[in-house]
């Protein structure tokens, strides 16, 4: 019951450009990032210059379950600009969640996230930030995960409804002995999306997974490019998978049917491996593949509607 409690009562909670409400977690300094400014001058070398808005959070002691954070769009037009900070201190293990969303259709909302994540030694972060747009709004995330000695990052970015444009860039550095597993998930629809993510392996030992699960339906344009590079012996993997929804193929058929214009997704992977280090073990996949007609003929003979057979199978590919 906690956690269900947390879900709706998040420790930060900002609507538009409102005073965000707060509460109090032992253990955990939550503040404004305007405030932390001027009451920490240490968080000045993390801001690029003094935040408007957005979060600070400083977990110090170590808590027995999970918290939260959501940020809303509510009113039309409203233009954001966050610019957040998480601490970890030394041997803590944290749960997070991160809300970002548009309460309603039709708000031609502007949401642009600035973070920066810090994992002191050996402590370990499990984040699912899990965001949720109308097809007007444009949004842009950019973090910047450090990950000291001996540290451990889970990070899972998802976005089951997607903007008119999505912009993400992630940067992970880790250090020695640290651990990421980056996952990335979007199902997108009517979307055009730029996403550039880079894992960098700074030092010796070090080691991290980029998983990207991207779905492409009804025109949606995405571009993916992600790198692994390895500074110091260490070893890392990209996994890249795209699945356009909308076959040419598959769409003339419907088109016949339903006697409108067939409609086209883009997916363009970019996968890169830098090996600066001879020691290093960095290694790649990366594929694009459609809905089967087989496998489409095979649901529908069970009974499930058109709709509902596409939906299973990238619920599926969704969680592979």
């Amino acid at each position: 019951m906690k956690n269900a409690k947390n879900i709706y009562k998040p420790a930060y909670a900002q609507i538009d450009n409102k005073t965000p409400k707060i509460c109090r977690i032992s253990g955990v300094e939550i503040l404004p990032s305007k405030i932390a400014w001027e009451k920490y001058n240490w968080t000045k070398k993390y801001f690029q210059k003094k935040p408007k808005q957005g979060y600070f959070i400083w977990v110090k002691k170590n808590i027995s379950s999970y918290f939260s954070t959501c940020v809303s769009i509510a009113a039309k037009n409203t233009k954001q600009n966050l610019q957040n900070l998480l601490v970890i201190e030394k041997n803590l293990k944290v749960n997070l969640q991160g809300i970002c969303n548009s309460q309603r259709k039709n708000l031609s909302g502007q949401h642009k996230a600035q973070g920066k994540i810090i994992l002191k030694e050996n402590s370990a972060l499990k984040y699912e930030h899990i965001q949720s747009w109308d097809k007007s709004d444009i949004v842009e995330s950019d973090y910047q995960f450090i990950l000291e000695k001996n540290s451990k990052l889970d990070y899972s970015y998802k976005n089951f409804q997607s903007p008119k444009k999505l912009k993400i860039n992630t940067r992970i550095n880790t250090f020695e002995k640290a651990s990421a597993n980056l996952n990335i998930i979007i199902n997108s629809i009517q979307s055009d999306i730029n996403i550039n993510d880079i894992l960098i392996l700074k030092e010796k030992n070090s080691s991290g997974i980029i998983k990207l699960r991207l779905v492409g339906k009804e025109n949606s344009r995405i571009s993916a490019h992600s790198q692994v590079r390895a500074e110091a012996e260490s070893k890392g993997h990209l996994d890249c998978q795209g699945l356009l929804v909308s076959s040419e193929k598959f769409h003339s058929e419907l088109a016949c049917r339903r006697g409108r214009i067939v409609e086209k997704s883009i997916i363009k992977l970019i996968p890169e491996l830098v090996c600066q280090n001879k020691k290093a073990q960095i290694t790649h996949e990366a594929s694009i593949g459609k809905i089967s007609e087989e496998e489409l003929n095979y649901l529908r003979m069970r009974g499930l509607t058109e709709k509902q057979a596409i939906d299973l199978i990238v619920n599926g590919f969704l969680e592979a």
